[in-house]
């Protein structure tokens, strides 16, 4: 299939969610522990190795990172969240900033809740599960780095998520993925691609009765 994200660009690095793009158009974010694979999904959904930037050290996305596929559509891969390493003033500015844009950003049609499958569901991912649900905003779990478990364990994740998921939400999708080995990219691409091509909500008040 066609792969909507495979011209996406690098667009802007923000520390503040006041340097983020203008807040139009549409947006969906990556969520997830530090060294649950964000930067390395985005480069798998996009077709782009070097598109994110890669660190063998959890911790180092320290940014609002922003990538651009078609005028005003974005993928945005959030800080990591969860790392005990991080110092704690950092950790207390990530959490401000992440909290400002999941609650203000009006772009924000979406977001991507990555887990490692090996240590699924943590506090923060049911916190990010529930707050979807409650905003109306598509979400999809991935459980990633499916390569480290065979194929039984992987069975049996999978059916024991998606049952935890029901608690916090009814609409939330979940599937395996492996960023690594490009397992289950052409499922992600599926399934958020229909996100961007809702029509934007109509502001024409005389078009209205």
């Amino acid at each position: 299939m066609s792969n909507l994200f495979s011209n996406c660009e690098f667009l802007i690095s923000a520390y503040k969610t006041s340097q983020l793009p203008d807040d139009d158009g549409m947006e969906i974010a990556f969520a997830g522990r530090s060294n649950s694979g964000k930067s390395t999904t985005i480069n798998a959904l996009t077709n782009h190795k070097g598109l994110a930037k890669v660190s063998k050290t959890p911790g180092r996305t320290q940014l609002f990172n922003c990538f651009e596929f078609k005028p005003n559509k974005r993928l945005v891969d959030l800080p990591g969240y969860g790392y005990a390493k991080v110092p704690k003033k950092m950790k207390k500015h990530w959490e401000k900033e992440i909290d400002s844009y999941l609650m203000n950003r009006e772009s924000l049609i979406g977001v991507v809740i990555i887990m490692d499958i090996r240590h699924p569901m943590k506090i923060f991912d049911e916190q990010m599960l529930t707050w979807a649900d409650q905003s109306g905003l598509h979400s999809h779990v991935l459980l990633n780095k499916a390569d480290k478990l065979n194929n039984n364990d992987i069975k049996r994740t999978l059916m024991k998520v998606n049952k935890e998921i029901r608690k916090y939400s009814q609409s939330t999708t979940c599937q395996v993925f492996s960023a690594l080995r490009r397992m289950g990219t052409n499922e992600l691409s599926q399934v958020v691609t229909p996100w961007f091509s809702e029509p934007e909500q109509d502001t024409d008040p005389f078009e209205k009765n």
